[in-house]
């Protein structure tokens, strides 16, 4: 793999959809429980500010499209179609755009899978989280095992990509019940899975709960870091190895929309919530729209979008970007990159001697445990030696 998109300066659109049938109590997104939603009026409003954004990119290469929530297989399929048909318009698109929506496994959402299919979509990420029921009704999800298997058949019939989430370190969940639940993982012929851990975010109801002790079985953090490490190690030797913390892909299956957040590259940002960075150097911006719904609804009928902001970003701000998730991929650090943004980086002596990064030519590199330890460790210690970059941009 390399960043050649983000150097390009190829971009990707990121649609918002804030509603879900049930807010997770693990979840901290932009999410939120509508007993009834008016899709008519919500398609009028995307396409709107869809339209009010697209000058930004005028004329770009459009490479991704990917639709987030809240819960998008909750969309009208006809609202979809509208909004892809519409980005066709508006840009030039890569040959092979990929088009990814975001969906729950339950019967309802796997039933529109074929229309989703035929308005264009071409990749499905299916929030499946666990393979036991007991654990599902812990997470506070509305599906159950079965359907969730029954709705990953019928995703790989319709779509030529597929992929699914699941989480571990749950409560009670011992090294050898997620090592079998891998197993089962891996016998449904995923060629992209994310794997993630469960994390207690503020403001969720699983921090409420924590907080007073009523989340208790949590593996503590030499168990969480001896599960990532074996979970590496297993979809490695099962071909589907890790190319960022969390997403394991066989080789050309990667989500090519994330990779634009990861590498820092461009993405526009539509709908309640959703975050955008466009232009590089001293033209940098980040956007960011209202959150509530109908105050982002409120905003977009004036015709001017829904953003609550956009702001210039510091050069400096663009690179710390870049540093905050390179060594979140297995591809690490690209020093021309770097270089490109205006950091100079010392040689890291002490991370490699300690087995954290490894050198491949113009790239820096995270070891398995670099990799896990990329948020604390690698991140500081480069931050440290770029702060004569920073330096420079200051005073240049």
């Amino acid at each position: 793999m390399a960043d050649d998109a983000a150097l390009r300066g190829d971009f990707g659109l990121y649609v918002h959809w804030p509603f879900c049938e049930a807010k997770c109590p693990y979840c901290d997104f932009n999410s939120h429980v509508a007993a009834a939603v008016d899709h008519a009026a919500w398609r009028t409003a995307l396409l709107s500010d869809l339209r009010a954004q697209a000058e930004r990119v005028s004329g770009r290469l459009l490479r991704s499209i990917f639709f987030g929530g809240g819960t998008p297989s909750r969309m009208h399929p006809d609202t979809v179609a509208a909004l892809i048909d519409e980005a066709r318009r508006l840009w030039p698109c890569a040959n092979d755009l990929e088009i990814t929506l975001e969906a729950n496994p339950t019967s309802i959402e796997a039933g529109r899978f074929r229309a989703f299919a035929d308005a264009g979509v071409n990749r499905v990420s299916m929030g499946m989280q666990a393979l036991d029921d007991a654990d599902l009704r812990r997470l506070g999800r509305t599906h159950d095992v079965a359907q969730a298997l029954a709705a990953w058949e019928v995703a790989r019939s319709h779509f030529p990509r597929a992929s699914f989430d699941v989480i571990y370190a749950r409560q009670d969940q011992t090294p050898d019940a997620w090592r079998a639940e891998l197993r089962r993982i891996l016998d449904l012929g995923p060629t992209h899975v994310s794997l993630y851990q469960l994390t207690v975010e503020p403001g969720t109801v699983f921090a409420r709960r924590h907080a007073v002790g009523k989340l208790p079985g949590l593996p503590d953090d030499d168990r969480q870091a001896d599960m990532y490490l074996e979970t590496k190690d297993i979809l490695a030797s099962a071909g589907l190895p890790a190319y960022e913390i969390s997403n394991h892909a066989a080789p050309g299956e990667e989500c090519r929309h994330n990779l634009l957040y990861w590498r820092a590259g461009e993405w526009l940002g539509v709908g309640p919530g959703a975050h955008g960075r466009l232009g590089g150097g001293a033209t940098r911006r980040a956007t960011v729209a209202h959150r509530d719904p109908d105050r982002w609804r409120a905003a977009v009928a004036t015709g001017g979008g829904g953003l609550a902001s956009d702001d210039r970003l510091d050069p400096w701000d663009h690179a710390e970007e870049y540093l905050c998730t390179a060594f979140r991929l297995a591809e690490g650090l690209d020093l021309d990159r770097a270089e490109a943004l205006g950091l100079r980086i010392p040689r890291p002596t002490d991370l490699i001697e300690e087995g954290l990064l490894i050198e491949e030519g113009r790239r820096l590199k995270p070891t398995a445990r670099g990799m896990a330890l990329s948020d604390s460790i690698v991140r500081y210690a480069l931050y440290r030696s770029a702060r004569v970059s920073r330096s420079q941009m200051v005073s240049s």
